[in-house]
């Protein structure tokens, strides 16, 4: 299972899969309980890779279906 940790390590990784999103999405999500993620007791955020690549797989369809 491998983890990123922060939010530009996670935009990093969506630019790398071909799926961007603005920094300012990636944090309405993030407040909005949208994209799956972990917060640490210090704050720091982490995401689960095989999460975050479902969640693309996810919204793709739902891209397509519209």
């Amino acid at each position: 299972m491998s983890k990123i940790q922060g939010v530009k390590s996670l935009l990093e990784h969506l630019e790398s899969v071909n799926y961007p999103i603005s920094e300012d999405q990636l944090h309405e999500y993030l407040a909005k309980r949208k994209i799956p993620h972990k917060k640490s007791y210090g704050g720091t955020i982490f995401f689960d890779l095989a999460h975050i690549d479902w969640w693309i797989a996810e919204q793709r369809k739902t891209e397509s279906a519209t």
